[in-house]
């Protein structure tokens, strides 16, 4: 059995730096997610995507920032149980927290900050060419130059699509991006950028056929509106179509939950006791799921959560500036 004052369910960025923080504030802390690697969705999905709503950063890689909050937390020896997911929680007001892992590991915690950002997720999937991924069909491009010198074609119109336009452009031989609809959810500077760069987009229209032989060599168009046909060489064609996210275990737990999110107060408290969220996980009143927001959820969870670790210790931390002197 594992004893800690703080047990940060989720190692994605709010849970990171929810570890950073315990520890700043002299609390014990253990770690546990399901991925083998810590950086959640970042280091999943897109490691070298840039990042621009992270204070101090005009724009920042994905791997980098999760480089820098791992090493930002290890100031104070936080203990990581990685590819480990949390299948049982109990807890009652006096603690402490008991948690079993998936590999039958049994920890208990005097707190419990839930950062597990959308739990476990899988993309969804493209229409046509299922024999094509893994052979020029991608879902995610965690690294850049996998497809540099090659045609890409990008499918979807959210933030994703338009962040992976913009980042591959500068190496790839050419970038298409293709959507179903004539407006875009992404956000409207990432795709002025998109197209200041000269990215080609093509509306209104559907990937109708993959083409190719041991891998994709072209993907065939059709315009929903004129059934007009366009073929298009490509040796990659990236699908972000979004993703199925799943709570998993969370959902079982007891906790107030809406819309696959965890209801939280304006402590970050959930519904039981000694437990506290943070994140894109979490949902509230004027909620904006940005990382930046993650970070100061976290912060504001381990201090709410101070006074039941140690009844010392007060919900205001003080001044970091102040510590070192």
């Amino acid at each position: 059995m594992i004893e800690c004052d703080v047990l940060v369910i989720g190692a994605g960025p709010a849970g990171l730096y929810a570890a950073y923080y315990a520890g700043f504030r002299g609390f014990s802390v253990v770690v546990v997610d399901a991925l083998d690697v810590a950086g959640g969705q970042i280091s999943a999905m897109y490691p070298e995507k840039e990042i621009f709503d992270v204070a101090g950063f005009p724009a920042i890689k994905g791997k980098d920032l999760v480089d820098g909050l791992l090493a930002q937390a290890g100031q104070f020896n936080p203990k990581y149980l990685l590819g480990e997911q949390v299948v049982d929680l109990q807890t009652s007001e006096a603690g402490p927290v008991k948690v079993v892992t998936s590999n039958n590991t049994t920890i208990e915690a005097k707190s419990v900050v839930i950062t597990g950002g959308i739990g476990a997720f899988s993309p969804r999937e493209l229409s046509v060419g299922p024999e094509y991924v893994g052979k020029g069909v991608v879902y995610f491009v965690p690294r850049l130059a996998d497809h540099a010198d090659k045609d890409v074609v990008i499918v979807g119109g959210g933030d994703s699509a338009f962040d992976w336009a913009f980042s591959l452009f500068p190496i790839a031989k050419s970038v298409t991006l293709v959507h179903r609809r004539d407006s875009f959810r992404a956000h409207a500077t990432t795709v002025a950028k998109v197209r200041e760069l000269g990215v080609e987009l093509i509306t209104d229209s559907e990937v109708q056929e993959i083409t190719g032989g041991d891998s994709v060599s072209g993907v065939r168009i059709v315009n929903k509106l004129t059934d007009e046909v366009r073929e298009l060489p490509a040796q990659t064609i990236v699908a972000a179509l979004g993703f199925v996210a799943n709570i998993g275990p969370i959902a079982e737990w007891g906790l107030e939950l809406s819309k696959r999110r965890i209801v939280v107060g304006t402590a970050m408290q959930t519904n039981l006791p000694r437990v506290f969220a943070a994140g894109d996980i979490t949902v509230y009143p004027g909620k904006v799921p940005l990382i930046s927001v993650g970070f100061g959820e976290a912060g504001t969870a381990v201090n709410n959560a101070a006074p039941l670790i140690d009844p010392s210790h007060g919900v205001f931390p003080g001044h970091s500036s102040g510590s070192a002197e």
